[in-house]
């Protein structure tokens, strides 16, 4: 059953807490949070993203930006701007995008269960991902990437955390530039407090992560170490790591899509003639257009959008097999593009959903990359059937919106 306890998070004050509010470092690129915290000291991009702070070109992953990422978080308690509570809480954070409401748990999770499989995975993690994530949780000795769990419903949970925000008033509550709908409420009563670990430890068996596999395989490396060199006792918190558990029927995953750099020495006629071996391919013009079933794809080459359908034979009905980016993955991306590894492959980069089919046509139109693909998304139950079976997905499967805000809660260890 899972382990989850309650802990003392570091927040802002409340009149601060939009302005600290920042969208999780992984999503954009330094130059988009520089904008984005332009004329706000309080930023929590001075944390997450600490690079801007730095002189232009700066290597983001060399050891100064971690230094400074920890320098700017002191200044933030220094100053007020961030308070740790004093008594141990869970927090539920409820997110409101287009309408639709995901209410979340926002704990600390075990790093045991993370080890021992109860928090179940879906992905492989790379290596040069995780480092970044250890060096900044020990230099700045804090977890402030927030892992996204799910878990199958449980009505007695969904009841609890129901009637406490009904019978409460919230922390937070603002509505973000990108019109995402942010209120937080804080669960300190004791009797509360202890309900919600035992309907957890005797209800929910397991929990799986939608996102954040690099961080929870980082907090799980920091605490190997840290155990080892004999640093932490039984009770630490660096034995448990930052999450927030929302219930399945809440959730929807977006597309995943892919960018590669150059052909693999082939022409654009060359791939399509190659493509047809496993596809039925259509031109369908200059318009983006998403992938409207399952084994469809969208494809943009030089300026033309094409649409690609799976043939019988190209798949299996394994739960690993069916999905669209297995087929992706076997079929284009490397038994044409020669891409073998995509989590370490740098031909390759992943853009989520959220973004738009726009923003695969600006960057193959820049030059920067040749082609692109858009996929059709996965479902909840898809995951949930993956991890239950001790398979992984390929790397950047799923893309959940809306995401949580990095700043509102972290985890001091």
């Amino acid at each position: 059953m899972a382990i989850i306890r309650p802990f003392r998070g570091l927040r802002p004050t409340p009149e601060l807490a939009e302005k600290v509010a920042a969208r999780p470092y992984d999503v954009l690129s330094a130059a988009e949070a520089k904008a984005e915290a332009a004329g706000n000291q309080y930023s929590f991009y001075h944390v997450s993203k600490s690079e801007i702070d730095l002189p232009e070109g700066t290597d983001v992953y060399s050891q100064s930006v971690y230094d400074k990422a920890a320098e700017n978080l002191q200044k933030f308690i220094k100053e007020g701007t961030l308070f740790q509570d004093n008594t141990p809480c869970y927090y539920i954070y409820r997110l409101i995008m287009n309408g639709r409401t995901q209410t979340g748990l926002v704990c600390a999770s075990s790093v045991s269960d993370y080890n021992m499989g109860i928090i179940k995975k879906h992905e492989f993690t790379r290596p040069d991902k995780e480092q970044d994530r250890i060096n900044n949780i020990k230099t700045t000795r804090a977890q402030t990437g927030n892992v996204f769990l799910a878990y199958n419903d449980v009505p007695e949970v969904n009841s609890l955390i129901d009637h406490w925000i009904h019978a409460n008033a919230p922390a937070y509550d603002f509505t973000a530039a990108d019109g995402i709908q942010h209120t937080v409420w804080v669960v300190n009563e004791e009797g509360a407090v202890n309900d919600i670990t035992s309907l957890f430890s005797s209800k929910v068996p397991h929990t799986y992560i939608a996102d954040g596999h690099h961080r929870a395989a980082s907090a799980s490396l920091v605490q190997k170490e840290f155990e080892e060199k004999q640093m932490i006792g039984t009770d630490d918190p660096a034995n448990f790591f930052l999450t927030t558990i929302f219930p399945a029927s809440q959730l929807v995953i977006l597309d995943y899509n892919r960018l590669v750099k150059d052909l693999n020495g082939l022409t654009k006629e060359a791939l399509l003639s190659r493509l047809e071996y496993d596809f039925t391919v259509e031109s369908i013009g200059h318009l983006p257009q998403q992938p409207s079933m399952l084994h469809e794809f969208s494809m943009y080459l030089e300026g033309t959008w094409y649409r690609l359908v799976a043939k019988e034979g190209t798949y299996t009905t394994d739960p690993i097999g069916i999905l669209d980016v297995t087929i992706l993955s076997n079929n284009v991306l490397d038994k044409i593009l020669g891409i073998k590894d995509q989590r370490t492959d740098k031909r390759i980069d992943f853009v989520g959903g959220i973004r738009g089919l726009q923003e695969l046509v600006k960057r193959v139109d820049s030059g920067e990359m040749k082609v692109a693909f858009a996929l059709y998304p996965v479902t909840i139950q898809q995951l949930f059937d993956i991890a239950d079976s001790g398979n992984v997905m390929p790397p950047k499967s799923t893309w959940f919106e809306p995401k949580l805000r990095d700043g509102l809660i972290s985890q001091m260890i």
